[in-house]
């Protein structure tokens, strides 16, 4: 009985690993051929997808998914947690050839080698053709083909831009670009950055203000041409709106620095305040027909909310900030006390 007993126990244990055994093997087999049976997709080779900074795991599958580079999110979702991916994920453009298996994919992401993008860093109340130097010096990008396209009126209509210029309508901010990026795609990814920053409720304080957007731009970058100092930009702001109000002429030195700086003019002289051009503030009172820069966040605020003052005049202190009067006597106090500063540092 004892023997027949041990042998009964061998025999079932025997089969219980076969069966053990058997599972094992297939699930092997088909982990082996879900994750590394290459994954074809339609499109040309290679497919170039982009995954920015901080772009969660779920927004990498999607982009993947999208271009049919994976037929199944939950696999890849699996393999990538298996790698740890949802952390490692590095941002990109990605060239992904075809019969990538989900192992070798997640590798390439998290291990590859991206495409680089470059930092370009637009200062605010940068004007157009400076735009046109930071592209072409940073991107290789032809400055005579982003000015084109700054006055190109189907390019213009493509923007959804009524003005007859893109000058004040780029947001200026730092961006990363890739180096074979288009002047058409630099251009238009400024616009929408500008778009953004203009939410409903900026929206409903131009309504308060009875202020187009194109008006509130034209005034923030003459604010932001005005003076370098951040903290004055509402003050300033207060004195062009109490002039708008009361219909007297702006009297921006920045809209003449405008019209004359194709002649890389830094000063302006009397005779350039009879320039005859709408952009002329001392000649014509309002608004100039459009910005003569492109202003920054700081300066767009300033416009839109400014200092409640009864300032109409102001001038240069000589420390890099101004002096702000009521009237024009003030002023005139003011502007002596400048103009013997200045001598003295002759």
């Amino acid at each position: 009985m004892s023997g027949e007993k041990k042998n009964s126990v061998k025999l079932i244990s025997k089969n219980e690993f076969y069966i053990v055994a058997g599972f094992f093997a297939f699930v092997l087999a088909l982990l082996l051929f879900t994750f590394y049976s290459p994954n074809y997709y339609s499109e040309k080779e290679p497919v170039i997808i982009n995954i920015p900074h901080k772009a969660s795991l779920n927004e990498v599958l999607d982009t993947l998914y999208v271009h049919q580079i994976i037929p199944s999110k939950f696999n890849m979702k699996i393999i990538s947690y298996l790698y740890g991916a949802e952390k490692k994920i590095k941002a990109g453009r990605y060239q992904i050839p075809n019969g990538l298996n989900y192992v070798k994919l997640v590798e390439l992401i998290v291990n590859g080698s991206p495409v680089s993008q470059i930092l370009v860093t637009f200062p605010e109340g940068i004007w157009q053709s400076e735009v046109a130097q930071v592209l072409n010096k940073n991107l290789n990008i032809d400055s005579s083909t982003v000015m084109e396209l700054s006055k190109s009126r189907s390019f213009l209509n493509y923007l959804n831009i009524e003005s007859n210029n893109l000058e004040g309508y780029l947001l200026p901010e730092s961006y990363f670009f890739y180096s074979n990026i288009s002047a058409e795609d630099v251009l238009a990814r400024l616009k929408e950055e500008m778009d953004k920053f203009f939410t409903p409720k900026l929206e409903a304080r131009m309504k308060e203000l009875k202020m187009k957007r194109n008006e509130i731009l034209t005034l923030a970058s003459i604010i932001d041409g005005e003076s370098n100092l951040v903290s004055e930009f509402k003050t300033i702001s207060g004195v062009y709106h109490n002039r708008l109000k009361i219909g007297m002429p702006l009297q921006a030195d920045p809209t003449i620095q405008y019209l004359i700086r194709d002649k890389h003019k830094n000063k302006v002289y009397k005779k350039d305040l009879l320039i005859k051009s709408k952009y002329n503030t001392y000649m014509y009172p309002g608004l100039p027909p459009s910005p003569i820069n492109n202003p920054g966040k700081d300066a767009i605020m300033a416009a839109l909310y400014p200092e409640k003052n009864n300032y109409l005049f102001f001038v240069a202190d000589g420390n890099g900030g101004h002096v702000f009067a009521k009237t024009l006597a003030e002023h005139e106090t003011n502007v002596s006390k400048y103009r013997r500063w200045r001598n003295s540092q002759k």
